[in-house]
C-alpha cells in the first residue's frame, strides 16, 4: 500500500495560513520534501489560487481573514475535487465535523508536529492515486444496493432514500469500505490502513469524526459503534 511514490512526479501543495511566521514554516518544510509549496493569507485568495494553480492538495486554517476557512473550502472541492487538510485551533469534534463537512478529508489541531503534517500529506497524496487504481478496478463492480441506500463504485454515487447525497471522497470510501462487508466489525485502525493508507494508530479520532459526519448525512443507524472496537455497517432492510 506504501509502495505509492508520491514524488514520482512535483506535487503542488497550496498552504493558506494568515499567520506568515507558520505559513513559513510550513511551506518551507514542504519544499524540503520535494514538493511545489504556495502560499495564501486569506480565504477570498485560497480560492483564486486553487483555481490558477490546481494544486494537489490544500492545507486550510479555519480561522482566516476575508473568507473564513470553511467557506474557502467549500469553493474550492465545489469547482475541482482536490484533497483538503484542514487546521484548526480548536480541540472541538463539533468543529471538525463541520470541516469535514465542507468538504475536508482530514485535519490537524494546533499545535502539530511538522513530522506529522507531512505523513498526513504524504497519505492524502497516496490516497489520491489509489483512487484512480480503484476507480479502475471499480468498473465493473455491481452497486451495493441495500434498498433505501444504493450505492455505485464505479461512479461514486451515493443515493439515500431515492435523493443523491454527496459525500466527500473519503466519505465515499469510508462508507464503500464498510459496505462492502455488512454487519462485520472493522477496527479503527483497520479502517486508516484501508481508506486513510496509514499504517499507525494515531489518526484513529479521524476515523470517529468522519463516521459523525456520515451519519449526519445519512442518519445515525446504517453504522453501528463497536465501543473499544470499531464500526460496523448495518443495512437499511435489516433493521
Amino acid at each position: 500500500m506504501n509502495s505509492i511514490d508520491t514524488h514520482t512526479q512535483q506535487r503542488t501543495i497550496l498552504v493558506v495560513e494568515d499567520e506568515p511566521t507558520l505559513a513559513t514554516a510550513i511551506a518551507q518544510r514542504l519544499t524540503a520534501e520535494g514538493w511545489n509549496a504556495r502560499v495564501a493569507g486569506d480565504g477570498a485568495s485560497a480560492v483564486q489560487a486553487a483555481s490558477q494553480l490546481k494544486p494537489d492538495l490544500v492545507i486550510m486554517d479555519i480561522m482566516l481573514p476575508v473568507m473564513d476557512g470553511l467557506e474557502a473550502t467549500k469553493r474550492i472541492v465545489a469547482s475541482r475535487p482536490v484533497p483538503v487538510l484542514i487546521l484548526t485551533a480548536r480541540d472541538d469534534e463539533a468543529d471538525k465535523v463541520i470541516g469535514l463537512g465542507a468538504g475536508a478529508d482530514d485535519y490537524m489541531t494546533k499545535p502539530f508536529s511538522m513530522r506529522e503534517l507531512i505523513a498526513r500529506c504524504k497519505a492524502l497524496l497516496r490516497r489520491v492515486e489509489r483512487a484512480k487504481v480503484i476507480a479502475k478496478n471499480s468498473e465493473n463492480e455491481k452497486l451495493l444496493d441495500f434498498g433505501t441506500l444504493v450505492i455505485d463504485p464505479a461512479q461514486r454515487i451515493v443515493t439515500f432514500e431515492g435523493e443523491p447525497v454527496h459525500l466527500t471522497p473519503t466519505e465515499f470510501d469510508l462508507l464503500a469500505t464498510l459496505a462492502r462487508r455488512p454487519k462485520s466489525v472493522l477496527t479503527r485502525e483497520k479502517l486508516l490502513e484501508e481508506v486513510w493508507d496509514w499504517v499507525d494508530a494515531s489518526g484513529t479520532r479521524t476515523v470517529d469524526s468522519h463516521v459523525k459526519a456520515l451519519r449526519h448525512k445519512l442518519g445515525p443507524e446504517l453504522i453501528r459503534t463497536v465501543h473499544g472496537v470499531g464500526y460496523a455497517f448495518e443495512p437499511p432492510e435489516a433493521k
